[in-house]
């Protein structure tokens, strides 16, 4: 790391280039800035470049280094949208950047949530480096205000730091790497190397990571236990592992270290990258086409082709770096290759295993395969027989590995619940034997296929007369269908007369612009069981969520419900929904765009730049309450929402939560009694009343209940890849509040444990909107209430949340639920406009 000497002739030139950054070009070596500077995204500055991959780079700091006229430099990387990063850069003689070399980015503050044309870069006067968006919301920030920062440095190692008046560092990029090191970097205990997505998708992959504890060098599949796939050890505990020269070496102490891995001597600057297939690879400048060259694969001389945990992808079989299927099993295949052109990809299983039908269910005994798996086994001293059992015991089980010595007919077992790579092992001389069961479905509609008798004494008359009538139904099927088309047309047209005359309706949009706005479709984000979410931009630059509703019946009833419901409706808590289209055959919605995503995201998956902390889950619990209290009471028709879940719970950039998805909606007006409805929503959200008792807004207020319960503990409900006693989150909740242990199935990935208390009363609150009888559960005011601290939560709850009342009013079959006119609905049912 660059000293910084001299310091009170550095500061003065710090104070004469200070305004440098104004929009102005000055030198072309501008490693340093000072606090009050501000930069623009705007892609045309002085210091913007196109180069021949594509990107476009502005440059903020830049710093000179080598004989081939290398940089590091700092600024907006953009390539459709724009990291703030770190790249290494080439520059020519004058000191000109070469736009037919491609920048290579080396660290990044905000993969996970990318700015645009338009974004700021600021040094405050108070010392905090601050990433903003377009739209003037916070992306990144390094929180060093009020710690006597004077400067923001670039050095010759490309270590982005910011300094205080005594050139001592209070924050720099190394301590904080993302999937690369360079040379000279040191990577700590504590930090981690984390693969991209892609090349092109530089979100946070969080599967594969690297990192250094203790005496070992780690590199992991972070599934749930971990997945080691390389582990190397040292004779001592180290300080840190470095990228030197022609190594990555161990440093036990100042004078010692201990080369891991050597790596070609090479004269131009390299970098090292952890990638999605979780090679760690090498990469020098080639000097002569401007790219990069790789050089070495550090991690194949230990583990080879095949060691990779995506080497043939899930369920492949990876030998001398061929890949296939497990093979047909007594005949009956069970898998096959997702792309027979590219069998790296590979195998998809042909019949999906379902925890509802574990009787049809059998192994493929695969011998001298061995798979990733957690390096403390799950059953020890054991036979292979009783692996297997506890694997078809398990519903999260995929597959079982056992391994064995050759004279021992008793070994470890370790239950797998994701199946990666298999490796076929051929070295008849390990230690161990391995022998892997994979758990296959069988085919309960499969049926000995029926063999035609042959009659030779039947005459023609059965063939005339089945053909006559294949032709008359034949026929019938096409008129019907001619009739079914013509009346889906009218439909169609009736619908699109109808929206145009309900008062308040956004804006319409026809197809076509649509395709415009969403580059044809091209940006997925995601899909739900309707259809597909992709992202789009409108004419001023407003970034978009469309969703494309796919099929005909329940989704024209879906459609209709979103538009009709919140098509007026205009509350902070709720998704804006902002344009539609119904054109023919095409039904669109157009909403907002929430960056942060669904919630699902934040609590149940977890990383390091995907953790929620207390005060951010409270406030996301209170937005919720008021999106469903603005629901339930302060519209002119009362409305259940019938599908709250985390999923349909999208977050902004400052983490305020807003309900989305009204596509199962129902609207009651005051005067109405009784109503008729399909029974919908998702299975672990449902009240338990939906079974047989009255559908009020109180069927809200219970899933409500179930997220609250999922946000402070960090979890869902039912968790297949749990043991049976912490699978159901409800029993394991009953089981603490019994034991005042509750505190046990708090969430441990962030500060909760700091707040117990209030985490504990959060939870009964929780606790009281899921009561089995909803006569028994509170209002969303009340709610809201309760979190605020004014309304006390009841001592006499009770925690079997699937207690039903006892209601003979309602009659109910598969297909629907009636509310009887003599039900007794709650009095905030039957109430009118607020």
């Amino acid at each position: 790391m660059a000293s910084l000497c001299s310091l009170p002739s550095f500061f003065l030139l710090l104070s004469l280039f200070s305004n440098f950054m104004d929009a102005r070009a000055q030198d072309f070596y501008y490693p340093n800035a000072t606090l009050s500077t501000r930069w623009t995204n705007n892609g045309t500055a002085s210091h913007s470049n196109q180069f021949a991959d594509e990107s476009i780079v502005q440059t903020i700091l830049l710093r000179g280094i080598g004989q081939f006229n290398l940089g590091y430099a700092c600024g907006f990387y953009c390539n459709g949208n724009c990291l703030f990063a770190v790249f290494i850069i080439q520059l020519d003689d004058n000191g000109l950047i070469v736009k037919d070399s491609i920048p290579q980015v080396v660290w990044s503050a905000n993969r996970n949530n990318l700015v645009k044309i338009g974004a700021t870069l600021e040094l405050t006067s108070e010392g905090d480096l601050v990433l903003k968006d377009a739209d003037g919301k916070v992306a990144w920030s390094t929180n060093t205000s009020a710690k006597s920062v004077v400067g923001l440095n670039l050095t010759d190692f490309g270590n982005l730091m910011l300094f205080d008046k005594d050139g001592a560092t209070v924050w720099q990029s190394f301590d904080h790497p993302t999937d690369s090191l360079v040379l000279g970097q040191k990577l700590r205990p504590g930090q981690r190397l984390m693969s991209s997505v892609s090349k092109t998708n530089w979100t946070v992959d969080n599967m594969i990571t690297l990192s250094v504890n203790g005496s070992l060098l780690l590199a992991q599949v972070e599934t749930n236990p971990p997945m080691p796939y390389l582990m190397v050890f040292s004779p001592f505990e180290f300080q840190y592992v470095e990228f030197v020269s022609e190594s990555l070496s161990w440093i036990f102490n100042s004078t010692f270290n201990q080369s891991i891995f050597s790596i070609p001597s090479l004269s131009s600057v390299k970098y090292m990258k952890l990638s999605s297939d979780g090679h760690l690879r090498v990469y020098e400048r080639d000097v002569l086409s401007y790219g990069w060259n790789e050089v070495a694969d550090l991690f194949a001389s230990y583990i080879g082709e095949c060691g990779y945990p995506s080497a043939c992808g899930q369920y492949g079989i990876c030998s001398f770096g061929l890949c296939s299927c497990p093979a047909s099993n007594g005949g009956t295949s069970y898998f096959q290759q997702i792309d027979d052109k590219q069998p790296n990809l590979g195998c998809s299983e042909i019949f999906p295993l379902s925890c509802g039908a574990s009787q049809q269910q059998s192994f493929m005994e695969l011998k001298n395969v061995d798979h990733l798996y957690q390096s403390t086994p799950d059953l020890e001293n054991i036979d292979a027989s009783h692996c297997k059992e506890a694997c078809a015991k398990n519903c999260s089980c995929k597959a079982a590995v056992f391994n064995y010595e050759s004279d021992r007919t008793k070994g470890s077992c370790h239950l797998l619940a994701q199946v990666l790579s298999f490796t076929k092992v051929h070295d008849q001389n390990v230690l161990y034997n391995y022998t892997t069961y994979v758990k296959v479905q069988k085919n309960v509609t499969n049926k000995a296929p029926y063999t035609p008798v042959d009659n030779r004494t039947s005459n023609r008359l059965p063939i005339i007369l089945g053909s006559c009538l294949g032709a008359f139904f034949a026929m019938m099927i096409f008129i019907v269908a001619v009739v079914l088309f013509v009346q889906k047309r009218d439909d169609d047209e009736a619908e699109e007369d109808y929206l145009d005359q309900v008062p308040g309706m956004p804006n319409r949009f026809a197809y076509d612009d649509l395709k415009t706005i969403t580059e044809e479709f091209s940006k997925k984000l995601g899909e739900g069981g309707f259809g597909s979410d992709f992202e789009g931009t409108l004419s001023d630059g407003t970034k978009v969520v469309v969703k494309r509703l796919d099929g005909f019946g329940l989704v024209k009833k879906s459609f209709l419900a979103e538009v009709e419901t919140i098509g007026s409706m205009h509350h902070v808590n709720l998704v804006r929904l902002m344009g539609f289209c119904a054109e023919k055959s095409h039904r669109l919605l157009i909403y907002e765009y929430m960056s942060n995503g669904s919630l699902d995201r934040w609590i149940f998956h977890k990383s390091n730049e995907c953790i929620l902390h207390w005060q951010q889950r409270k406030k996301i619990i209170l937005d919720i309450a008021n999106g469903l209290n603005y629901l339930h009471e302060d519209c002119r028709q009362k409305i259940v929402h019938l599908d709250i879940k985390s999923q349909n719970i999208l977050l902004d950039g400052n983490f305020n939560a807003k309900v989305a998805d009204f596509g199962l909606s129902k609207l009651i007006d005051k005067d109405q009694s009784h109503i008729v409805t399909t029974m919908r929503g998702t299975p672990r959200y449902l009240a338990p009343e939906w079974l047989r008792a009255a559908i009020t807004e109180k069927v809200d207020v219970y899933s409500f209940g179930v997220v609250t319960l999922e946000i402070v503990c960090g979890r869902k409900i039912i968790d297949c890849s749990l043991d049976e006693e912490g699978m159901d989150l409800f029993s394991l909740f009953k089981r603490k509040v019994e034991e005042e242990r509750l505190l046990d199935i708090v969430d441990k990935s962030s500060d909760m444990q700091l707040n117990g208390p209030q985490v504990v009363d959060m939870m009964r609150i929780a606790a009281w909107c899921l009561q089995g009888d909803y006569t028994k559960r509170p209002s969303m005011s009340t709610v809201i209430k309760a979190l605020e601290g004014v309304v006390e939560v009841p001592e006499d709850l009770d925690y079997n949340f699937f207690g039903l009342p006892s209601s003979g009013a309602v009659r109910f079959s598969p297909m629907h639920i009636e509310f009887s006119a003599t039900t007794a609905l709650l009095p905030s049912v039957l109430s009118g406009p607020r």
